[in-house]
């Protein structure tokens, strides 16, 4: 209950007017701090949905890779700099930001990310690597502004941002390969 409540909370502030202005207004706080921010207040909030509908998850997300999949498909739609566009000038797309990143992103990572093996973990690892690298040369390579309502350095920073991230995870990768943690068990 104590994490649902942490979650409830943390989501609750996000969505106050000036929190969200503020972290709306600079282009990369949006996409690698409010947006994550959201999907972690879900996961959280997550243990309580697990509790009280165990049945639901059990059927449905027996192997974790159904909910997974839910789980890309949000977060590759809120990559998009279109999403990112409108969730600031179109207030039904907001809402729906603050509903689906918590909901349908959070809380079905928290439920499948222990239902997959190291082998799903790491592919997926892989596959957000390599979305990163390409969203990262896209935001940093385009000459166009790719959302209206932010300049086009901010778009420039927002693409070093995600190279910066998919550079962390490929050192986590070659750390998974190369260190055997039983080891230091």
């Amino acid at each position: 209950m104590n994490q649902f409540l942490f979650g409830l909370v943390l989501l609750i502030g996000l969505m106050i007017p000036p929190v969200a202005d503020l972290m709306e207004s600079v282009m990369i706080i949006h996409m690698h701090m409010q947006m994550p921010m959201l999907v972690i207040a879900g996961f959280f909030m997550a243990r309580l949905f697990q509790e009280r509908l165990f049945r639901f998850f059990d059927k449905y997300n027996q192997n974790g890779i159904p909910g997974m999949l839910l789980f890309l498909i949000i977060m590759a739609y809120w990559m998009l700099p279109r999403t990112m566009d409108e969730a600031l000038t179109v207030q039904s797309v907001e809402i729906f930001k603050f509903i689906s990143l918590p909901f349908l992103a959070g809380v079905p990572l928290r439920d499948s990310w222990n239902k997959l093996s190291k082998h799903w973990k790491n592919n997926l690892i892989t596959l957000f690597t390599v979305m990163f690298l390409v969203l990262g040369w896209l935001y940093i390579q385009s000459n166009a502004q790719l959302c209206n309502n932010y300049l086009i350095m901010d778009q420039i920073i927002l693409g070093w941002g995600f190279i910066t991230m998919a550079i962390c995870m490929v050192i986590y990768l070659i750390y998974v390969l190369l260190v055997d943690p039983s080891q230091y068990e």
